[in-house]
């Protein structure tokens, strides 16, 4: 018998390379998606409004050692002040 179709065989591979074609593209799609530039909407929602620590202006002002001697500095990387009171670390720091 002669088909004027193409075969079950070479459908399958017809059908296999259009969707190997478009996954292709839809990754090549998705990645130029993720390097594409921000709008200025969206950068000016993740700015950070927070007073920086003179010590370390990479991290936020530790809020608890205000009015503690030191307090000026604000220096507390580890963020004791958030979890123990503050009069029982400067005990600790006398002894």
């Amino acid at each position: 018998q002669t088909h004027l179709f193409a075969t079950d065989r070479s459908l399958t591979l017809i059908v296999r390379d259009l969707t190997m074609k478009t996954a292709i593209l839809a990754s090549f799609l998705a990645s130029a998606a993720a390097f594409a530039p921000a709008t200025q909407s969206e950068r000016l929602t993740t700015s950070l409004n927070y007073e920086k620590s003179p010590a370390l202006p990479f991290l936020p002002y530790p809020e608890n050692l205000k009015g503690y001697a030191g307090d000026e500095a604000g220096f507390d990387p580890l963020r004791f002040s958030d979890f123990v009171p503050m009069d029982f670390l400067r005990e600790a720091e006398l002894k």
